[in-house]
């Protein structure tokens, strides 16, 4: 049965602390940490071929001990990998690396500890697996997407499983995410997206795509919105006219976002 395949049948709500098999080659481990940003809260991905002794661990995900040891309890470790910095990715990977004796690998320096770190292009050999490493900044300066080829892509905050995500200014920036979002939206068809929130998807090109269009339409929205604002408005003026339907617990967010649309528009056009 392909990736997507599996996904189609098996796309359900999780339930917090059950491993659940989405794809022939990964699991995921939900963390009880669910908020406006998190969704449910954050998917933790455990990779693997099934004749393997020890699997890849995708997001450690928070410090919740709890979480931590129901993950080592999945079997040994061969290596951690960061998607990105984001404390609900990170904060329990050094915690989680000492439990289960592994090195975690990022590519911030910050968070990789007994291993080389991470660039673009690197390929990781482990877990009877091949994982191809994209750097995709856009979110942060430091997001990364690790594919499986032929079956699935974990994209961290980059494609989320449901809504979209921010761009996280100053460290992300509109420019890049837009970039990242085009060599996503090249993926072969039926690439599964395994998200850092969220279901999982069934396909990476067209998840990719439905984020340029949304971009590019928020764009010139913030676009039309500074024209009818006049003068400089703020980014909190110019949520409040874009993001009006949107909860205003996610303005704060939101504002984020509106400051890398609003460098995005000075410097870019």
């Amino acid at each position: 049965m392909s990736g997507s395949a599996l996904i189609g049948a098996r796309a359900a709500h999780p339930r917090y602390g059950e491993l659940r098999q989405v794809t022939p080659h990964a699991a995921v481990l939900l963390a009880d940490n669910p908020s406006p940003m998190t969704l449910d809260g954050t998917n933790t991905w455990l990779l693997k071929s099934p004749d393997a002794s020890s699997s890849v661990v995708v997001d450690p995900g928070p410090l919740d001990p709890a979480h931590l040891r129901r993950l080592a309890a999945a079997g040994p470790v061969a290596e951690i990998l960061l998607t990105h910095g984001h404390p609900d990715h990170s904060e329990g990977a050094r915690a989680f690396a000492e439990l289960v004796g592994a090195p975690v690998r990022a590519l911030d320096p910050t968070f990789t500890h007994g291993a080389e770190g991470l660039v673009d292009g690197d390929v990781i050999t482990s877990a009877g697996l091949e994982l191809r490493v994209l750097g995709t900044p856009g979110h942060t300066g430091d997001s990364l997407c690790f594919v499986l080829d032929g079956e699935a892509v974990l994209t961290g905050d980059t494609v989320l499983g449901r809504g979209t995500t921010i761009v996280a200014h100053p460290d992300g920036k509109l420019g890049e995410y837009f970039e990242s979002l085009r060599r996503l939206a090249e993926l072969p068809p039926d690439t599964a997206v395994l998200p850092g929130h969220g279901p999982e998807l069934a396909d990476a090109g067209e998840a990719a795509r439905a984020y340029l269009a949304h971009r590019a339409q928020r764009l010139e929205q913030v676009r039309r919105a500074v024209e009818s604002l006049g003068g400089a408005p703020t980014p909190r003026q110019v949520v409040e006219v874009v993001y009006a339907d949107v909860d205003r617990v996610l303005w704060p967010a939101a504002e984020w976002s509106v400051r890398a649309q609003l460098e995005y528009l000075r410097t870019e056009g």
